[in-house]
């Protein structure tokens, strides 16, 4: 593609969809407050670590923000006035969790300003990440979302436009919601299990092959909760976070 875009967000998740992107020919200017994050990507083909947000906006048509909520791209936009450093007709990728009546705000004030906002949260974790096979929900006005697409197709094997903005973040958080409540469940039939005896293991593979699999049992049991590893990358204030957003909903 050879096109220059920016990251800012180089988390567990924001480092893979990075270097995906710089896999797929694009010149990325990556920039995180925290200059440990940056440290790893120092080696990688095709990304440059920027010295501040600032000059992320000032090289690049094309923001990504991979970030915690909303609290904090509001902070970067209004406070730190990111918003006003990018060019007009720049586009502007909100692929963290945000809230979605806040995206529908933030979408009015850039627009006002010349800057389209497209939000694509993503769902799969690290791992998904790391191969480029995320789910992708993306809301936008339909000329921003076809302007998104060929950048966010490195990154995800499912990509599916949901809406006018703030749908994206909506169906994320509504997605996220479904997922904590087939790990409450499974949690909760696993502890009964073993009470009664059962191998946890052996109660989690029975679920896999009937109706109760989800998300949980197939890919977090075995290996992150039965394995005492707890290493999945997505902390549980996060989904919290994300159940607070479902609720408001």
């Amino acid at each position: 593609m050879g096109a220059a875009i920016g990251f800012i967000g180089i988390g567990q998740m924001g480092r893979p969809m990075v270097e995906r992107l710089a896999g797929a020919g694009l010149q990325v200017h990556a920039f995180d407050r925290r200059a440990e994050a940056l440290e790893p990507l120092a080696t990688v083909a095709g990304v440059h670590r920027a010295a501040s947000a600032d000059a992320v906006a000032d090289a690049c048509d094309t923001v990504i923000l991979m970030l915690p909520d909303s609290r904090i791209v509001d902070a970067l936009l209004w406070t730190d006035g990111l918003a006003a450093r990018m060019k007009r007709g720049s586009l502007l990728i909100d692929m963290g969790s945000s809230d979605p009546n806040a995206t529908r705000a933030n979408q009015t004030r850039l627009a006002a300003a010349g800057v389209a906002l497209v939000d694509a949260p993503v769902s799969g974790g690290v791992r998904r990440a790391v191969d480029g096979s995320l789910a992708i929900m993306v809301g936008g006005a339909p000329a921003d979302v076809e302007r998104a697409l060929p950048l966010l197709a490195p990154m995800g094997k499912t990509i599916v436009p949901v809406g006018p903005p703030g749908a994206g973040h909506a169906v994320k958080a509504l997605n996220n919601y479904v997922s904590a409540a087939g790990l409450v469940a499974a949690c909760e039939a696993l502890v009964a299990a073993e009470k009664f005896g059962i191998d946890p293991s052996v109660a989690n593979k029975v679920f896999n092959a009937s109706t109760g699999r989800n998300n949980t049992t197939d890919v977090k049991v075995e290996q992150f909760m039965l394995s005492s590893a707890f290493n999945s990358g997505f902390a549980a204030a996060l989904m919290r976070k994300d159940l607070d957003t479902a609720h408001a909903l």
